[in-house]
């Protein structure tokens, strides 16, 4: 058991057995599912199950915990240096994805693009010999016009909307910050509840683009290089986004059942670090996807 005067000491539990157990059952299934098994979807969605019940049981373990004063000052700064270190494992995470894109737009498609002769050996030359129609340029599908022709996606409409939407958001939850710090729970709750629901509205206005993308422009995931990196790169993000509206959702709930403090609200803290991070990866993916 933990005390006020020690440092808090976890208790036997099965939560982190459940996850693995879920993720592995989840990784089977995909895996599975790859390769054509007619199980694969049924096992990758039970696994998915095993998991969000895994993580609704934990969550509550660990707000009754800290609710309870369980946690002392020594595992704030270990909640805290934790979170830190998730987070820059995402940036790196991302790091890798924005270097695949520059890697293809300024080295790969200018290789396959070149003139022969350009090089004395490498890529120029047998591209010169294999493909000597291809065009260098940005975005493009690749040599042999791999997914057949699309349209690329614009930067003003939806994306431009979304990162309208993503600004406010992180507004919204610094006010909802700011409303807590002063015993406003009115302002928190209100904060909050404007945040995650455009949290989720961008979410659907992805998933109309990405219909959009499918059926009228052509834009699949199969459509070369830049269809590849597109649909990595924001569907990822999207996925980001997902996860940081679901966290603010159950600070929300908590919210409104009276948890949190000036002087204690990790969980708080936690979800909205994310959610600055999830803007400021958009406002990246804006510029270098949708506008470069």
């Amino acid at each position: 058991m933990s005390t006020n005067e020690g440092y808090y000491i976890p208790h036997k539990a099965v939560w982190p057995v459940m996850a693995t157990a879920g993720l592995m059952t989840m990784l089977a299934g995909f895996a599975n599912y790859l390769n054509g098994s007619s199980a694969g979807s049924s096992v990758m969605l039970f696994g998915l199950v095993v998991f969000l019940i895994m993580l609704g049981f934990w969550f509550a373990l660990q707000s009754t915990e800290s609710e309870s004063g369980m946690y002392n000052h020594g595992v704030g700064i270990s909640y805290r240096m934790g979170m830190m270190w998730f987070i820059f494992s995402e940036v790196m995470f991302f790091a890798v994805f924005f270097g695949a894109l520059w890697f293809t737009r300024n080295l790969s498609v200018p290789w396959l693009g070149a003139v022969d002769g350009a090089f004395d050996s490498g890529p120029g030359r047998a591209t010169f010999t294999l493909w000597p129609d291809y065009s260098a340029t940005w975005p493009t599908n690749g040599p042999g016009n791999v997914g057949g022709h699309f349209e690329p996606m614009g930067a003003f409409g939806l994306p431009f909307l979304n990162t309208l939407i993503l600004l406010t958001s992180g507004v919204t939850c610094t006010w909802a910050h700011h409303g807590l710090l002063a015993k406003n729970r009115g302002q928190l709750i209100k904060g909050l509840i404007a945040t995650v629901a455009l949290g989720f509205l961008f979410v659907a206005f992805q998933a109309i683009e990405y219909h959009e993308a499918y059926t009228e422009m052509g834009l699949t995931l199969g459509s070369g290089i830049y269809g590849s990196t597109f649909f990595m790169l924001t569907g990822f993000h999207g996925l980001h986004v997902c996860v940081g509206a679901i966290m603010l959702s159950v600070v929300l709930f908590r919210s409104w059942k009276g948890h949190f403090k000036p002087e204690n609200h990790f969980a708080f803290e936690a979800a909205a670090w994310y959610w600055h991070f999830v803007d400021v990866v958009w406002l990246g993916l804006f510029v270098f996807v949708y506008i470069m």
